[in-house]
C-alpha cells in the first residue's frame, strides 16, 4: 500500500482574488501506467499540525487504517492522536458503500460549513481505498481482531431533530439568509441544549467529542470554533421574534390548537460572576435562594397546551405586577383570550387592564377574607385523586365570580404553618417577658427599644402577629417597662381560621365552578415548564457576562424546550409520559461506533453504524414515525 502523505497547495478564491493555503493528505497511486497524487482527504485551509509531524500523522492514520501494516508501536503527542483519530474518523465516515460520497440528513441539508471553514468533500479516491461493495457483502474475518472505536451518542440527536423538522426550523432559519455555518451552530446549540445542557463553551467540546451530531448534519464540528456557537447565538437572537412566531404558529398547526387560554408567569435564574456588563443583572428575589448572586428574570406567556407563545428577559429585581401589559402587548391574542396567572402579577391594575384590553382572567385573589360555606360546596378531584371542594359566589358588583377553593392537603399545611409562626411569635414575645421580670440591671426595659424589638418580631411573623393584642406596661413617666402580657384571639377569615381556603377570581359569569377550576389548574402546568427549563435543560446558572449572550442563552433553552415539548406531547398521545430526563436516559444508550476486523486476505475493514435500538428506545422510534437506525452504514475496506 503507497504511503501517505501531506500536501500543501496555494490557490486562489475565485471572487475574490484572495491567494491563500489549502491542505491535503494524499497518496501516490499508479494510473495509466503513471504514479499520479491521489487526494485522499481535504484538510482545509486551517490545519493546525506544524510541518515537521505531518510524517508522524500521517503514520498513524495508516496505523489506524490498517494496524497490521506497521508492526511497531507509534509514539505521538496526544494532540496528534487526536488529529489523527479525528481524520481516521472521516475517513470512515464519508466512505458510502455504495456511492462513495457522503449521505446528507434529508431534514438538516445543505448544512456542510462554508466561509473559508475547512471542508471534507465527497472523497474523489475512495475506490483507491476500498473495493466496491455488492450485496450480501460477506467476508472471512479474524475475531479476535475485532476492535469498537470512538463511541458517540446518537440517539438524543436523532429524535431533537425529528423535532426541530417538524418545526420547520431548517428551512426558516435559510428562508432568513442565515448561512451554513451558522445554521450548523445553532442546531449544535439547540441540541446539545437538549442533549447534554451546559454552558455554550462545553457544548462545543461535547459537540466535537462525545455526539455523533456532526454525522447527522455531515458538519466537522472539529473545524469550528466555540466563537462560532457564540455568534450563532447572536443571529439567534437577531431574529428572535420572527422565529418564536414562527414556532408557535408551526405547533398551533401542527397539533390543532384551538385553546385561547394563555398563562403568564415569571421566573429567574442566577449569574456565576458578577455580570457588570448585563444592565439586566441586578439582586432581587431569588426563587432558587441565590441571593448572593445577581439575577435576570424570564417571562414566559405560554398556551394551554403548554407551547411557549412568547418570552422575554427582565431585569432581576422587575416588580411582577409590571410585565403584564408589556408582555401581552402585540402578542394578538384572539378576541376575548382567558389569560391565567398567579397573585403575584394580579394586581388591581393589571386586572384593569386586561378589562380594558377585552381579556377575560382567572386569577388568584390577593387580598380580601377567607370564607367558606360547606353547604354550598362542590366537589371535584384532582388529577392525583385529591378532592377539592368549591364554593361559587358573585361579587357585590355583579362583574366577577369569586371561587372559594378548599383542599385537605392545603390545610394540613397551613395548619402547620400558622402554628409554626405563632410558636416562633410566642417565644419572642416570652423572651421579652422573661427579661422584664429579670432583676438584671443591665436588662433592656426601655419601652422605646422593646417597641422597636416587638415590630421586628411582628416582620417576621408572616401575619401571625395579627392574631395577638400585646400590651406593655411602664412606670409612671412612661420610659421604662414593667412587664409584658399578650392575649391570642384568632381574625375571622384568614389562614388560622380558615386553613386550606384560597378565592380565585374571573370575569367569566357562566361557567360552573368544576369548569373555573380545572382551567386555573392548568396555570400548574408553566410550574413544570420552569423545572424542565432549569433542571432538565440547563437555563441556570449563566456564565454569560453580556446582556446580548445572556439572553442568547436563555432564548435557545426556549427553543429546545419547544422542541421537547413537540416530542413528549407525540409520545403522550401513544401513553408514553415520561419526563425529559427518564426519555434521555433511554435515548442516550444508542452510539455510533466504528467497528474494525481483519479480514482473511490480510485487508482492514471499518465499519461505522449506530447500535440497535433497545426495546423502549424502539417504542419511542415507532411513536414518533423515524427510523430507528439513525445516520447511515459506513465501510472502509484497506
Amino acid at each position: 500500500m503507497a504511503r501517505m502523505f501531506i500536501r500543501q497547495t496555494r490557490t486562489n478564491n475565485s471572487s475574490t482574488g484572495e491567494e491563500y493555503l489549502t491542505y491535503r493528505l494524499v497518496r501516490g497511486q499508479r494510473i495509466a501506467g503513471k504514479v499520479r497524487q491521489v487526494t485522499i482527504l481535504n484538510l482545509g485551509r486551517h490545519f493546525p499540525v506544524l510541518r515537521e509531524d505531518w510524517p508522524l500523522l500521517c503514520s498513524r492514520i495508516e496505523q489506524l487504517l490498517a494496524p497490521q501494516t506497521l508492526l511497531c508501536p507509534i509514539e505521538c503527542s496526544d494532540a496528534i492522536e487526536r488529529t489523527a483519530q479525528r481524520y481516521f474518523a472521516k475517513l470512515v465516515g464519508r466512505s458510502d458503500p455504495s456511492k462513495g460520497t457522503p449521505v446528507k440528513n434529508t431534514a438538516v441539508a445543505d448544512l456542510t460549513p462554508t466561509d473559508g471553514a475547512s471542508q471534507t468533500p465527497p472523497l474523489p479516491s475512495t475506490a483507491s481505498l476500498s473495493v466496491v461493495v455488492r450485496a450480501p457483502d460477506i467476508h472471512e474475518v479474524d475475531i479476535d481482531s475485532i476492535e469498537l472505536s470512538q463511541p458517540r451518542s446518537v440517539g438524543v440527536e436523532h429524535v431533537a431533530l425529528h423535532a426541530i423538522d417538524q418545526l420547520g426550523l431548517v428551512e426558516k432559519l435559510t428562508r432568513l439568509n442565515i448561512n451554513g455555518v451558522a445554521r450548523a451552530c445553532i442546531l449544535g446549540n439547540l441540541i446539545g441544549r437538549m442533549a447534554a445542557p451546559a454552558s455554550e463553551r462545553a457544548t462545543w467540546g461535547w459537540l466535537k467529542s462525545q455526539s455523533a451530531l456532526g454525522e447527522l448534519l455531515d458538519v466537522d464540528f472539529n473545524d469550528l470554533s466555540h466563537i462560532n456557537l457564540y455568534r450563532a447565538s447572536d443571529v439567534l437572537m437577531k431574529y428572535r421574534q420572527d422565529i418564536e412566531n414562527h414556532v408557535f404558529n408551526t405547533v398551533t398547526s401542527l397539533f390543532s390548537l384551538g385553546e385561547t387560554v394563555t398563562l403568564y408567569d415569571l421566573t429567574n435564574t442566577y449569574f456565576e460572576g458578577e455580570a457588570g456588563a448585563n444592565p439586566k443583572a441586578h439582586n432581587g428575589h431569588s426563587k432558587e435562594n441565590r441571593t448572593d448572586c445577581p439575577l435576570v428574570t424570564l417571562g414566559l406567556v405560554l398556551d394551554g397546551s403548554g407551547f411557549v407563545r412568547q418570552s422575554k428577559t427582565f431585569e432581576g429585581n422587575i416588580s411582577e405586577g409590571k410585565t403584564l401589559g408589556i408582555m401581552l402587548t402585540g402578542l394578538q391574542a384572539p378576541a376575548g383570550a382567558l389569560v391565567i396567572m398567579d397573585a403575584g402579577i394580579a394586581t388591581q391594575e393589571n386586572i384593569d387592564w386586561l378589562i380594558e384590553n377585552k381579556y377575560r382572567y382567572l386569577v388568584v385573589r390577593r387580598s380580601g377574607a377567607r370564607q367558606f360555606d360547606e353547604t354550598l360546596a362542590v366537589e371535584t378531584q384532582t388529577a392525583g385523586g385529591e378532592i377539592v371542594r368549591l364554593q361559587k359566589k358573585l361579587s357585590a358588583d355583579g362583574k366577577e365570580i369569586e371561587l372559594y377553593c378548599h383542599s385537605k392537603g392545603r390545610e394540613e399545611k397551613e395548619v402547620a404553618m400558622v402554628k409554626r409562626f405563632c410558636d416562633k411569635f410566642e417565644a419572642g414575645l416570652k423572651k421579652i417577658a422573661e427579661g422584664l421580670a429579670s432583676d438584671k440591671p443591665h436588662g433592656e426595659k426601655r419601652v422605646d427599644k422593646l417597641n422597636e424589638r416587638i415590630g421586628r418580631l411582628k416582620q417576621k411573623s408572616a401575619g401571625a402577629s395579627q392574631h395577638y393584642q400585646i400590651t406593655l406596661t411602664h412606670d409612671k413617666d412612661g420610659k421604662k417597662a414593667t412587664a409584658l402580657i399578650w392575649n391570642k384571639e384568632l381574625v375571622q377569615g384568614t389562614m388560622a381560621t380558615h386553613p386550606g381556603v384560597y378565592c380565585l377570581r374571573t370575569n367569566i359569569l357562566d361557567w360552573d365552578e368544576q369548569k373555573l377550576w380545572q382551567t386555573y389548574s392548568t396555570l400548574t402546568d408553566i410550574e413544570s415548564v420552569f423545572r424542565s427549563l432549569k433542571s432538565e435543560l440547563g437555563l441556570r446558572p449563566v456564565f454569560h457576562q453580556k446582556e446580548g449572550r445572556t439572553d442568547g442563552h436563555i432564548f435557545i433553552t426556549v427553543l429546545a424546550y419547544q422542541c421537547v415539548q413537540v416530542i413528549r406531547k407525540r409520545l403522550k398521545e401513544s401513553g408514553i409520559n415520561d419526563s425529559w430526563a427518564t426519555l434521555r436516559k433511554t435515548l442516550q444508550v444508542q452510539q455510533r461506533v466504528t467497528t474494525s476486523m481483519r479480514a482473511s486476505d490480510g485487508r482492514m475493514i471499518h465499519v461505522r453504524k449506530s447500535t440497535k435500538a433497545e426495546p423502549l428506545l424502539m417504542r419511542i422510534y415507532q411513536t414518533l414515525g423515524i427510523d430507528a437506525m439513525p445516520g447511515s452504514t459506513k465501510k472502509l475496506i484497506v
